[in-house]
């Protein structure tokens, strides 16, 4: 059996550039330390819903629980908080240094059926995970259809 696929001209082009991006990616010069200190970074967040609450994780690789802050002010939830660097190694003696540290901050809009106050947060083997359960009256519910 046989698919038919049909041509698409720009398909190759896409492809061309997803390739050329990741050559300048893998040949980009090397950043030095101030570089990476002074290079803002934002986490990756995952955000789905479960049993009628949101959940946000992020990552945190690197980040102490103690430099996390999560609040939220007029349904917006933020997370900041910051990867400090490690004091240890002597500027000099890097050869590459890819890490970004310092300061991040995200933040996300809620839904006006999120109930701000019952909003969770724990920190885990690096991943930041945020539960923000719905409002009881957003949840889902049958309405029975009485005849006229």
């Amino acid at each position: 059996m046989t698919t038919l696929v049909r041509w698409n001209p720009f398909r190759t082009q896409d492809r061309f550039n997803d390739a050329l991006s990741l050559w300048n990616a893998w040949n980009a010069p090397a950043r030095s330390l101030e570089d990476a200190r002074a290079y803002e970074w934002a986490p990756a967040v995952d955000i789905f819903e479960r049993n009628g609450e949101i959940h946000l994780v992020a990552e945190l690789p690197g980040v102490e629980q103690k430099d996390v802050n999560v609040s939220v002010e007029h349904n917006v939830l933020t997370v900041s908080g910051e990867r400090r660097a490690e004091e240890s190694v002597d500027e000099n003696n890097y050869h590459r240094c890819e890490r970004v540290q310092g300061a991040f901050r995200r933040s996300f809009a809620l839904p006006n059926t999120a109930d701000r106050d019952k909003v969770q947060a724990s920190f885990k083997n690096g991943l930041l995970t945020v539960v923000v359960p719905q409002k009881p009256e957003a949840q889902p519910r049958s309405i029975e259809v009485h005849a006229a």
